[in-house]
């Protein structure tokens, strides 16, 4: 009894913990866009007149009911909503943050309520009350919750009640056994509210967007729906959990169906822009197929008449739907039947790409596709894609960052176990390229580091796979790729302490001793490729920096 009161405490508590990094993770993204949007003083007098203590609004004369040293004040934000263009994305980041404030007092019940702090644990269940009541007051004002939103508002505030009721009951009583009692059934009580407070707050996220969502599909005029779009970009940026919403309330259906208008063409990029974020979830990818939307994307980049910039979009709306990352592939199947067509489109957008930016979503695409599917690889070796991919890295105003290179070698990489990519990436000139190996950030930015050693690491790995070829290995030693590799795998510094360019250039460094024994040097022979690659990596991932 005791081991199963336990497990479901710790239940209780992961559900609390989980429910309160969703909104801190959304409304810490939602704070830092209104940060940069808005002057940092009038940011500060907007949250300073909202600075009270939540008691204050229930007792005569403003007196709080209790003080508590771990919560002198509460951030309490008025569900109005703004007057002007942002109205509802102000509303939703209203509902975060006093759903944010309603986790958190909640949480601190689970830790009080352990340690049996009954006092403490009254006073939190009071402001969970009063945070309930004043947000659902609020968000009343400004919108007419649905029906089955206000099913849920009237079971949440009935729970709420119950937790005053029982936990005021035990202020009144020393008595173990009863305590113990309620305990269990606080705990139960917790669960019901959380369980009601999410299905509201998804509610109302969800009521809002429809709001936006409407906006988009009612309106002809450019610049209601173009802001509308605009809003339901930023929303995007939040996070999986306000995607999956906004794809289930019909979004990409309404964002395609502007697409197919040629009274909108100016939005089509920021409508395809927004599809895209949206498809970072699989409910997006599965609205999408509903609507023959990969068919729809075909013909966009096929079409040499649509901008440069509705292309590119589209590149990247490919791009997000074949990412590895997703589980699901059904959707894939539809993709398949355009394949050639798709493909052809990419490559020729990354010839004739006028930015980076153009040229980083096509080549994101390609070389998202050349991972599931073989005759893919086989179509880019016939449109002579490595020309074009070499030829762009040549060319700083295509291949501008460690992120397109990341995707140039990826695509290399994929289409080196392709024979025929042996031939044109020597008839190119590409091994320079390769064994270079050197790729470093120009910032402090984790992602841009990130990229930096994919870079290193897929060199490596095409290297190694096209050095089965004697002529491709003997080029690759003329050109000080040994010492290059050797460097790498003693020097972690030099590989960003990463593990996996360590493994790709051990492997590198084997294929080329396997062809040109001469090449590598009795010690490193010894250490890199006597051993077993499992031994070498040992050694060299456990190296200081000074290693001689």
């Amino acid at each position: 009894m005791g081991c199963t009161k336990t497990n479901v405490i710790k239940h209780c508590q992961i559900h609390f913990l989980l429910f309160q990094i969703k909104l801190n993770v959304l409304l810490t993204q939602k704070v830092r866009m209104h940060a940069i949007q808005v002057d940092s003083v009038q940011r500060w007098m907007e949250d300073l007149r909202h600075m009270t203590e939540v008691e204050c609004m229930c007792v005569l004369q403003s007196k709080p009911i209790g003080v508590d040293e771990d919560a002198p004040g509460e951030l309490i934000v008025s569900g109005a909503g703004a007057i002007g263009q942002h109205v509802t994305r102000d509303n939703l980041q209203t509902l975060l943050k006093r759903a944010l404030v309603v986790s958190t007092e909640l949480g601190k019940m689970f830790q009080r309520l352990e340690k049996g702090r009954w006092q403490r644990v009254h006073s939190t269940a009071v402001r969970v009350n009063c945070h309930v009541r004043s947000l659902i007051q609020e968000y009343s004002t400004a919108r007419n919750a649905p029906p089955e939103m206000q099913k849920y508002e009237k079971s949440l505030l009935e729970k709420c009640m119950e937790l005053n009721v029982i936990t005021e009951r035990c202020l009144h009583t020393e008595d173990e056994y009863f305590l113990k009692s309620m305990k269990e059934a606080i705990h139960e009580i917790l669960t019901d509210v959380s369980d009601s407070f999410s299905h509201m707050i998804d509610m109302a996220l969800a009521n809002e967007i429809q709001i936006l969502i409407c906006q988009i599909e009612d309106s002809d005029n450019v610049f209601a729906i173009s802001t509308a779009i605009s809003n339901l970009l930023s929303l995007t940026q939040d996070g999986p959990q306000l995607c999956s919403i906004i794809a289930k309330e019909g979004a990409v259906v309404a964002l395609l169906k502007i697409c197919r208008q040629d009274c909108f063409s100016s939005l089509y990029a920021q409508a395809l822009r927004t599809v895209a974020s949206i498809c970072c979830v699989e409910e997006g990818i599965s609205q999408l197929e509903k609507v023959d939307g990969i068919l729809f994307l075909a013909d966009i980049l096929t079409d040499s008449t649509c901008a440069e910039g509705t292309r590119a979009e589209a590149a990247a709306v490919m791009a997000q739907i074949t990412s590895p990352h997703h589980t699901s592939t059904q959707h894939l199947a539809s993709f398949l039947e355009s394949m050639q067509d798709i493909v052809t489109a990419l490559i020729n957008l990354c010839k004739s790409a006028s930015c980076g930016e153009v040229f980083l979503l096509a080549s994101a695409a390609l070389a998202n596709i050349t991972f599931f599917d073989s005759m893919a690889c086989e179509i880019l070796l016939q449109l002579n894609a490595v020309h074009i991919l070499l030829q762009a890295c040549r060319d700083r105003q295509r291949v501008d960052t460690p992120y397109s290179k990341d995707q140039v070698v990826t695509i290399l990489a994929n289409l080196s176990v392709l024979e025929q990519c042996t031939a044109d990436v020597l008839e190119e000139k590409g091994m320079q390229l390769l064994v270079l190996l050197n790729e470093k950030p120009s910032s402090s930015s984790p992602s841009e580091s990130a990229a930096c050693e994919r870079v290193q690491q897929k060199a490596a790995v095409t290297l190694a796979r096209l050095s089965r070829d004697p002529l491709v290995a003997q080029t690759a030693i003329q050109l000080k790729a040994v010492p290059r590799l050797i460097e790498l795998c003693r020097s972690p510094g030099e590989r960003n302490n990463s593990d996996s360019v360590l493994v790709a250039c051990l492997a590198a460094l084997r294929r080329l001793a396997a062809e040109c024994p001469d090449s590598i040097g009795p010690s490193d022979h010894q250490q890199l490729i006597k051993p077993r690659l499992v031994d070498s990596f040992l050694l060299c991932s456990n190296m200081e920096e000074s290693f001689v």
